[in-house]
């Protein structure tokens, strides 16, 4: 770059003309007086941008499956590495769930063929949702879709049997982990909450078509909230708090269906626990917002709920849209007030000191009056035109 810089005045300096036998002294002064300052040109710089070069993605995005997906699996040497790709595509763009899925288990359909690749998948899945805290629902939601979709079933269990019995070895040892220290506890909270999710969205249809829930996880959720209650720390508070907002209505329902008064006992067993735990203040005020929540009917609105009609016992705002009047001393009154109808009453009155005239000023009794008659009755034609109209429009108002 130095050479360059050194060699730009040499190209760019002037030249001088030669001398001439006319006289050209004086224009020679001049012209030498009102030289131009020499330009010295800026190096070119070479970019290094090609429109054959590569397109352009942000870092965190997965560019390398999106190549390799409009190729099919073709480009990846194991099953492990092209699952894993589409799970980190998933985590990083959940919205592409409804458009890649189809394609993604029609390429395992063709490459997951033997037990242990099936085994594979579901190892790869159930570590990805509860690895990754925002994947459990979408986790959830690929467990119920491919158990569904895949078409291989061996004799060791199809895809949504051997997902349950994954589940199943991790649930064994809730007791341990409830009370480990804090890395197992939080391996254990998301299994549990990726459990809940399972539970919402894990679909079984049954032989005539009907579609039903997983009642080994109904129950495996009691069982789950019973450990995470009886070991009484915060993060396992908290992760019971989470699960009964995530599933709390739906597990009530199905509770209630059978005859079982399961969620009073787990309401009773939180009012316990916020009187003797030695549990921190904050996680007791959301162990009490959450028995709110359920005596709300954990936040649902039932439509067909009777109408009644507003009345100032039953509704705050019964008097926000009524008019505000003034008394004599010029202080606001309205139908809120106590003494209402006392101050209405005198502002009656206090309109009937006028009987002869109207709203406007308008004299109604005929008389006339020495000043009033010295005004011109006559209005500007454009202030007629104008009071006309606003007549007219008050008057639609009105009527409306």
């Amino acid at each position: 770059m130095s050479d360059g810089f050194d060699r730009a005045p040499e190209q760019t300096r002037p030249l001088r003309a030669p001398p001439s036998s006319q006289d050209n002294s004086p224009r020679q002064n001049s012209e030498s007086t009102m030289a131009k300052p020499q330009v010295v040109a800026a190096p070119v710089l070479m970019s290094k941008l090609s429109v054959n070069a590569p397109e352009f993605y942000p870092s965190s995005y997965s560019s390398n499956y999106t190549e390799s997906y409009e190729d099919g699996c073709e480009d990846y040497p194991t099953l492990s590495e092209y699952v894993q790709d589409f799970l980190n595509h998933l985590t990083e763009q959940p919205g592409s769930f409804e458009t890649e899925i189809e394609q993604f288990a029609e390429t395992l359909n063709g490459w997951v063929t033997t037990d242990d690749a099936l085994q594979e998948l579901v190892e790869l899945i159930y570590q990805q949702a509860t690895s990754i805290p925002n994947f459990s629902y979408m986790g959830a939601r690929l467990c119920n879709y491919l158990s569904h979709h895949l078409t291989i079933s061996p004799q060791s269990g199809n895809f949504r049997q051997l997902l349950l019995q994954r589940c199943r070895t991790e649930y064994e040892v809730k007791d341990q982990a409830a009370k480990g220290d804090e890395v197992t506890r939080k391996r254990f909270h998301a299994f549990v909450l990726f459990l809940g999710e399972l539970y919402l969205n894990l679909e079984i249809k049954g032989t005539n078509g009907q579609v039903t829930r997983a009642d080994i996880l109904q129950v495996g959720l009691r069982e789950l909230l019973n450990a995470l209650f009886s070991n009484p720390m915060d993060d396992n508070l908290i992760c019971a708090v989470k699960l009964l907002k995530l599933t709390g209505s739906v597990l009530e329902d199905a509770w209630k269906e059978k005859g079982k008064t399961d969620m009073e006992e787990v309401i009773q067993r939180i009012e316990n626990v916020v009187l003797d735990a030695n549990c921190s203040r904050d996680v007791k005020q959301m162990l009490l917002k959450l028995v709110e929540l359920r005596s709300s009917n954990w936040g649902r609105v039932h439509a067909t709920s009777t109408y009644r009609e507003a009345t100032p016992e039953n509704d705050p705002n019964y008097f926000m849209n009524e008019p505000t009047f003034y008394t004599s001393d010029g202080v606001p009154f309205t139908a809120a007030d106590p003494d209402y109808q006392e101050k209405y009453q005198e502002l009656l009155e206090r309109e009937d000191f006028f009987p002869d005239y109207e709203e406007n000023g308008t004299d109604l009794s005929g008389g006339g009056d020495p000043y009033l008659d010295d005004i011109d009755d006559e209005m500007d034609p454009e202030i007629e035109e104008a009071y006309e109209k606003f007549c007219l429009e008050s008057e639609r108002k009105r009527k409306q």
